[in-house]
């Protein structure tokens, strides 16, 4: 029971205080490691530079898209032409 008493009496007079300030300060530098943990990682996931490379390919995917277009139809004139020519074509 005086140990229990000692223990009280070292709070009481701030000898155990070191302990717990070095806690808090354990618990303050994990709370800061953790939200800016988490900012760098909403910054890589949502930041500007993510967001001018999704428009890019956007941009990329739109002018890809619009090239297949012309050259689909770039073939289908080709095809006719030449189907035209192999009709005319007097070894078959």
């Amino acid at each position: 029971m005086s140990d229990v008493l000692d223990e009280f009496d070292k709070e009481v007079k701030g000898e155990g205080r070191g302990d717990s300030a070095l806690f808090y300060l354990k618990l303050i530098s994990l709370i800061v490691a953790v939200v800016g943990f988490g900012l760098y990682i909403g910054d890589v996931l949502f930041g500007k530079s993510s967001l001018d490379v999704l428009l890019n390919l956007q941009a990329d995917k739109d002018t890809l898209s619009e090239k297949i277009q012309s050259l689909k139809e770039e073939n289908a004139v080709l095809q006719k032409e030449y189907f035209e020519l192999r009709q005319l074509d007097p070894d078959r």
